[in-house]
């Protein structure tokens, strides 16, 4: 049997919430969604949580929210997935990638800082494989003098933040911690992914992470973006329920991006159990897979653990050193052959033939190339055995040695 990358925790636990929202009734956006997001809040300690149906609506509202438009730039790694510059497109605006860190993966802040010109609206940080970035150099970054006065703002949001808005990919990284803070209350917003293959999944779906500031008030923020994902309606379906409540207003165009109580159903249950359990349990995989291949001079180990910084343990990023593209590629087809499911996170942007087109090149971004072109990600996911985890590690060293040899 194919070990598989990374299937869905579903048991008996997630099958009755969800059969009892079926037999409720309510099925939409309803108590359940907004019993997850209290709940979110409370475990991330943000100050406001709005549920979404993906990760990528949640970053375009956020975008679209601050006026990002025609002719602003987003400062974005290269070393991400396509959603999150594709958001930035969507908008009108000009994803400027810049190069990452050899090390782990994050966004370069040297690199960050040479990118910043007038009109930078918004910088972009990802945390991929859930390990946060550096968000207080971030901060310090868009609070100097000469980035504030570079600063030009062009709507009403982005004259009350008077700075760039920090708003973070954390689509990998709930869990995570910074500094002693968990990730969703590190930037002005986060935005989480609950996708199937993510630690906490709600089968799709997403949560925009409000942390802004004063003068903000989140809770009206908050309320506008639960408008604006419900095509700019002023009332839910929910709200229209009460009696003689049917009439409604649209505000604003807006999208199609309320999560539903089904999703909230499995997400309430994950999260019930995800600090002590899921995250223990993916740690002690990490672990394991840390004390197998650091006997190894080949293999360059992901950091997971710094005196400042705890990743989510989503992806584990094991790289080979020394090796091309073409020498990772066979050692993957490698691995496949022993009935072992691996992944690459991610093909850098410039790599891809919608960024290509705009004229993005890879040869910029060398770092992100080197990175990309000898890592592998390993299977973690809760009910991987240990039998299983010492069958990953046995294909994999197998292989790297069958190619280097």
């Amino acid at each position: 049997m194919m070990i598989p990358f990374s299937p869905p925790r579903i048991d008996q636990k997630v099958i009755d919430e969800v059969v009892d929202t079926l037999k409720s009734g309510w099925i939409t956006t309803g108590p359940k969604t907004k019993e997850f997001e209290r709940r979110l809040t409370a475990y991330c300690g943000n100050k406001a949580t709005l549920a979404v149906n993906s990760n990528t609506v949640g970053l375009e509202v956020v975008l679209r929210w601050f006026g990002v438009q025609e002719g602003d730039e987003v400062i974005v790694p290269a070393y991400t997935y396509c959603a999150t510059a594709n958001v930035i497109v969507h908008c009108g605006a000009k994803p400027v990638m810049v190069d990452v860190n050899a090390d782990d993966f994050d966004v370069c802040l040297e690199k960050v800082r040479e990118a910043i010109t007038d009109k930078t609206k918004v910088i972009m940080p990802v945390d991929l494989g859930g390990m946060p970035c550096a968000y207080d150099e971030l901060f310090e970054l868009v609070e100097t003098e000469d980035v504030k006065t570079l600063f030009r703002a062009k709507t009403e949001e982005q004259g009350k933040l008077g700075r760039i808005l920090i708003l973070s990919d954390s689509a990998h990284s709930i869990g995570a911690e910074y500094k002693g803070r968990k990730a969703g209350s590190l930037a002005d917003v986060s935005v989480f992914s609950f996708h199937a293959v993510k630690n906490l999944t709600t089968a799709e779906g997403g949560a925009i992470m409000l942390n802004l500031p004063e003068p903000f008030d989140n809770e009206e923020v908050y309320r506008y973006l639960c408008t604006y994902t419900l095509h700019g309606q002023n009332k839910d379906a929910l709200a229209k329920t009460k009696k003689g409540a049917w009439r409604y207003d649209v505000l604003v165009s807006g999208f199609k991006g309320n999560m539903t109580d089904i999703m909230a159903s499995i997400g309430l249950v994950e999260l019930s159990r995800y600090e002590d359990d899921t995250l223990h349990y993916r740690k002690c995989i990490y672990d394991q897979y840390t004390d197998a291949f650091s006997r190894y001079g080949w293999a360059e180990l992901p950091i997971y653990e710094t005196e400042d910084r705890k990743s989510s343990y989503h992806v584990y990023c094991l790289r080979v050193k020394g090796i091309t593209e073409q020498q990772r590629d066979e050692i993957i087809q490698r691995i496949f052959d022993k009935d072992v499911s691996v992944n690459v996170h991610f093909q850098p942007l410039p790599l891809l033939s919608a960024f290509k087109n705009k004229g993005y090149k890879i040869e910029d971004y060398p770092v992100a190339y080197d990175n990309y072109c000898r890592e592998i990600s390993l299977p973690v996911w809760y009910g991987l055995s240990e039998e299983m985890v010492k069958t990953v590690i046995d294909a994999v060293i197998c292989s790297v040695e069958e190619v280097l040899a």
